[in-house]
């Protein structure tokens, strides 16, 4: 049985080549036709040169990488997103809009594109840069792939410079976190601090300059330094509440300090009777004496608010400084003196491969074609199709 199913094996075997070799004019000609074809294609065209920059990330650790990842993703957690962390980050980076807007503008690239909007202008830029991560080292490499080997590498080197100056601008360590906001608050405080000291001119124009004895001005500056250490321990407890946990022993400690400002600024100010101003009641003196304390009591509190701000904000750049995100640049791109693409030999080849397919399948068609035409079996039903529209192909020659 075996030796039989072997015999009837071979025997088709042998019947594809008779009928292979029986065609072969064609399948030379198709498979050849398809080479010079193909040869002539990638003649025309143009040579593409690549260039290559690699880079070696800042180690800022999970926690950093997750608060520059939530200005991209809207909160999405780093595992979620990521699985390589640090170096996958700014893989990303090198392909947001950002980066790829400001190597369009030095480049000029919709003209040399030839589109007509940005958008298109960046999916082309796209689809000609490549960026890989090494899992290992951590190292990025950018690859610009360009007609002009000169300017694939300084397209390169510009992705380098604008992911400096992206990452520069984002806040991705806790000190650079505490930097912005501290900033925004003394913003804030100097505008305060202007308008009480305008208001306090203006009264003083208007009513003459006010006296304050001694023993009042000194509790009165107390009570305004108390004030701007609660202020100031405010904003501190808020910056520290955005990148921090309710269990932070730090944050625990900055609260009970609060709680201990606010308690000794309440007795202070029990002693005079009159709230936030011990020594203003009416009747010990008048409004306008009154208002003119109030008006030093606001530009006191500021000063103080804003003295103490600016230690803390000097406080965070020093921080911000020793933990600075630093992008070491392991290899700058070079033009290159070999071409990149169009592997030609390989366009090549796989053309005179697909070429050798597509005339076996057409020797094979054409020969079962052949075979239900000749079947005498079939000869009534080619008879009933030519009645047919459409069934032209089983007609037989004259």
């Amino acid at each position: 049985m075996e030796e039989k199913q072997k015999t009837k094996d071979q025997t088709h075997f042998l019947d594809y080549l008779i009928i292979f070799y029986k065609r072969k004019k064609l399948i030379i000609y198709m498979t050849f036709g398809a080479a010079v074809v193909s040869a002539i294609i990638v003649l025309l065209l143009s040579d593409v040169f690549m260039s290559e920059a690699r880079i070696m990330p800042p180690s800022q650790g999970n926690a950093a990488a997750a608060q520059l990842l939530n200005q991209f993703t809207g909160g999405l957690s780093l595992s979620s997103i990521l699985g390589g962390g640090t170096s996958d980050l700014y893989a990303g980076m090198l392909q947001s809009r950002s980066v790829l807007d400001g190597v369009i503008s030095k480049f000029d690239l919709m003209k040399l594109y030839e589109e007509d909007n940005l958008i298109d202008t960046r999916e082309e830029l796209k689809d000609n840069i490549k960026v890989d991560t090494d899992p290992k080292s951590g190292i990025v490499t950018v690859s610009v792939y360009d007609k002009d080997p000169k300017r694939a590498a300084n397209m390169a080197n510009a992705f380098i410079d604008e992911l400096k100056k992206l990452s520069s601008g984002l806040a991705i360590s806790d000190a650079a976190q505490r930097r912005l906001y501290y900033e925004e608050q003394l913003k804030a405080t100097k505008l305060n601090l202007e308008k009480a000291e305008e208001a306090l001119k203006a009264f003083g124009e208007k009513t003459g300059v006010l006296q304050v004895e001694e023993q009042g001005k000194a509790v009165f500056e107390g009570i305004a330094a108390l004030r701007a250490q609660i202020a100031a321990k405010e904003v501190e407890i808020k910056v520290m509440k955005s990148y921090s946990t309710p269990n932070n022993p730090d944050l625990q400690k900055l609260e009970d300090a609060l709680s201990a400002l606010r308690s000794e600024a309440n007795k202070l100010e029990a002693k005079g009777g009159s709230g936030f101003d011990p020594l203003m009641s009416a009747g010990r003196m008048p409004a306008a004496a009154m208002e003119g304390l109030r008006l030093m009591r606001d530009v006191k509190f500021n000063e103080k608010l804003f003295e103490m701000l600016m230690a803390l904000y000097e406080t965070a750049k020093l921080d911000e400084a020793k933990t600075a995100s630093i992008i070491q640049v392991v290899d700058t791109a070079i033009p290159s003196d070999k071409k990149a693409k169009p592997k030609r030999a390989l366009l090549v080849l796989l053309a005179m491969s697909a070429g050798f397919f597509m005339s076996v399948f057409t020797v094979l068609i054409l020969e079962t074609k052949e075979k239900i035409a000749n079947a005498p079996e079939n000869t009534a039903k080619i008879e009933a199709l030519r009645k047919f529209r459409g069934f032209g192909v089983f007609r037989r020659k004259q």
